[in-house]
């Protein structure tokens, strides 16, 4: 059975921030260095039968580190993306090591040579492969399934436990010195199903939105952009107290060949 993977995007910089540190990579699309995020909702489509990936970044370090932390993991994802192949499903959470271990490698370079003591961006991604979905993440943006009416948490809250100060500080992000720490993103394979969606976030939404309102939001929406939409009208009428950055996607099987012909006149045509 065919499966089409429909998906929309969009950031932020919400109500208190001078800047936008979040940044995305969505097939190819991302944002340059320095924005204040998109100019509304952007939508695309995929396929099983292509390799396709989604992921979000919220860059940190102060100043101006973080959006150049999470432009420079977005734009080191775009060269590796291109430049190798996820044939095999079996490849594809060696596929996430060697992403992750390059976008480290390129944001851990970036703050040696301009003498940056912390820097970083996390990291939450979907890639596609076959009827599987790879989910990796390193830090606290997550990435959520749901599927008959059950919102379920997929990535893992890479943060300090049992912090009683603020914000705990995360243990796991993009700009890890490989001398003194280990970087070990969390990977999850599931089986894509029809009708399932999969929200991929910064904490600009999860620290506005309870897992109620994001569960209401995935279910009631007529369609990814739609989530999308309602997903930045309700963070920000939260406060909107840090960048906002939503992707959500939907997987559509498709019973017949005509409609996957039919897909293919459409993307042959753009």
């Amino acid at each position: 059975m065919i499966c089409q993977i429909d998906y929309a995007f969009a950031s932020h910089a919400g109500k208190v921030r001078m800047g936008n540190e979040d940044n995305f990579w969505c097939m190819g699309e991302f944002l340059p260095e320095i924005h204040n995020g998109t100019n509304g909702v952007s939508i695309g489509r995929i396929s099983d039968r292509e390799c396709g990936a989604l992921a979000v970044f919220d860059g940190m370090g102060g100043e101006a580190c973080g959006e150049t932390a999470s432009y420079l993991a977005a734009s080191a994802f775009d060269v590796f993306f291109h430049s190798r192949e996820m044939k095999k499903r079996k490849s594809a959470a060696k596929y996430w090591i060697d992403a992750c271990e390059e976008m480290n490698r390129k944001v851990c370079a970036y703050a040696r040579e301009n003498k940056i003591q912390s820097m970083g961006t996390t990291l939450a991604g979907i890639c596609f492969t076959g009827s599987k979905a790879f989910i990796c993440n390193l830090g606290d943006s997550r990435v959520y399934r749901i599927f008959r009416d059950k919102l379920t948490q997929i990535s893992v809250d890479h943060v300090m436990p049992c912090y009683m100060f603020g914000k705990a500080p995360l243990t796991q992000y993009l700009g890890m010195d490989d001398e003194s720490y280990r970087l070990e993103p969390s990977i999850t394979e599931i089986a894509i199903c029809d009708r399932e969606r999969y929200l991929i976030c910064s904490d600009g939404v999860t620290d506005m939105l309870k897992d109620g309102e994001i569960r209401r939001i995935l279910l009631e929406g007529s369609s990814p952009e739609k989530c999308v939409e309602e997903m930045l009208e309700q963070a920000l009428e939260c406060g909107g107290r840090d960048n906002i950055t939503a992707i959500v996607c939907e997987i559509r099987k498709q019973k017949s060949i005509e409609s996957w012909i039919e897909y293919w006149k459409q993307k042959r045509s753009k």
